[in-house]
């Protein structure tokens, strides 16, 4: 079998005419808003012990404050998205950091719990697309064979952003109140919000080529949106990621909160150590994007094989690590299962990548994003808070992992048909192609 490039897509190169430099700096901006993103979004989770006491609330109403946001993110991201293709990605980036800081200063201002939900809905509103959008900016301007370590860089950004989230908003809850904790969150993201449009310019991430290219392909758009759910691979990319997600999502939303149950942590502290946690999820799915690229230039299937294996070791870690009582061994298996746990992160968004034509990579992100959200981190954090108020969050822990068995399933399934999906858009890319030059030689 001939060798192909892993992560070619239709063979365009979106990167081409971008200078190096100025792409890494549209990186680290894009990179610094979803930070911000995620702090905003986590902060919750480090001042749930004290909302919990203040206002008298149940696991499934803390649950539902942090699944609200993903659960808009997860039904708004693909509309969104669409509309930022349309109007301006940098223009839409900007406008949604604002959104969502603003609603976060309303978190800081709510006087109950109602109060606080409504502003955590427009939390969610304003991030709904800037996970899916930014990551489409992010692989423009970077050559095809960065895909996966991209895909897993930029995405661990939530990771960070989460660890920074809880660990600043458990000391700052603790010290100042829990107000100031969400109060902080808002004007980091404003700040951000302000710059981003100054340095990172529409005209220069998107050279005239692919302008062109881009109306030209609208005038067929029927093909391209047709990748988005075409294949068997694609749509196994976005399940199976979305599943893995549950596990890892539903970890960092509740770590605060079982560590201060069971470990007797206050806010701070336990704050601290689930920032811990979760930046060995981030690290993880930096490494893991890495190793993905580099095992896998001749042999793309290899990707998935990857993302089987992280599945089922996160699987046995994180079941072994909640079997075992509290103390250092099983926080030390907590961190090396979330380690693994995110690495499907990488393969995951370069599969989407390649498996889709890149006038929609935008809209490809918001649907992984989609399927993210819906299966696994609105889902996951819901639901364990309600197994929770029946058995016991250290009970609902034991159970989490085995969400991670059904993901290494759905890749699987991925693995049987990626090579001949791969094939398939390969060949109906030369066809369109050809077609394209017999219309452009009649006229």
């Amino acid at each position: 079998m001939a060798a192909y490039h892993p992560t070619a897509d239709d063979g365009e190169d979106t990167s081409i005419g971008i200078p190096r430099r100025y792409a890494w700096i549209v990186f680290a901006l894009t990179f610094g808003l979803l930070i911000s993103d995620y702090m905003s979004r986590q902060v919750l989770n480090a001042v749930f012990p004290l909302l919990k006491g203040e206002w008298a609330l149940s696991d499934t109403q803390l649950g539902l404050l942090s699944g609200i946001v993903a659960l808009m993110v997860g039904l708004l991201t693909f509309p969104l998205s669409l509309i930022a293709d349309r109007f301006g990605r940098v223009k839409s980036l900007a406008l949604m950091a604002v959104l969502w800081s603003l609603a976060t200063l309303g978190c800081a201002l709510a006087q109950d719990y109602q109060q606080m939900f409504v502003a955590r809905f427009l939390v969610g509103v304003g991030e709904a697309a800037y996970g899916s959008v930014g990551i489409a900016v992010v692989v423009s301007v970077f050559p095809r064979e960065m895909r996966a370590t991209l895909s897993g860089a930029f995405i661990s950004g939530g990771m960070f952003g989460s660890v920074l989230g809880m660990a600043l908003g458990g000391v700052m809850a603790q010290h100042f109140g829990w107000r100031w904790a969400f109060a902080g969150m808002a004007l980091f993201g404003l700040a951000l919000a302000v710059l981003y449009p100054v340095v990172v310019r529409e005209a220069r991430i998107a050279p005239k080529r692919l302008s062109d290219a881009a109306s030209k392909a609208a005038l067929k758009a029927r093909r391209p949106l047709r990748t988005l759910y075409s294949s068997r691979s694609v749509l196994s990319a976005y399940i199976g990621s979305g599943l893995q997600l549950f596990v890892g999502g539903t970890v960092i939303v509740w770590m605060p909160s079982y560590l201060n149950r069971y470990y007797e942590m206050g806010t701070d502290k336990a704050g601290g150590v689930a920032a811990i946690i979760v930046l060995c999820s981030g690290i993880g799915m930096i490494l893991c994007g890495m190793l993905s690229d580099r095992m896998c230039r001749n042999r793309p299937d290899r990707k998935i094989a990857l993302a089987i294996g992280y599945c089922l070791s996160s699987c046995l870690l994180l079941s072994l690590a909640f079997a075992l009582p509290v103390g250092p061994a099983q926080l030390a298996l907590i961190c090396l299962g979330m380690l693994i746990a995110a690495g499907t992160s990488g393969p995951a968004g370069a599969m989407v990548a390649n498996l889709t034509h890149y006038t929609v990579h935008g809209t490809a992100f918001a649907t992984l994003t989609l399927a993210n959200n819906l299966l696994g981190l609105a889902t996951g954090p819901l639901l364990t808070g309600k197994v929770s108020d029946l058995i016991g969050l250290d009970h609902a822990f034991q159970l989490v992992p085995l969400v991670s068995i059904a993901a290494a399933a759905v890749f699987f399934y991925a693995k049987r048909h990626y090579l001949n999906d791969m094939a398939r858009l390969k060949g109906e890319g030369v066809e369109e192609t050809a077609t394209h030059a017999a219309m452009e030689a009649q006229s």
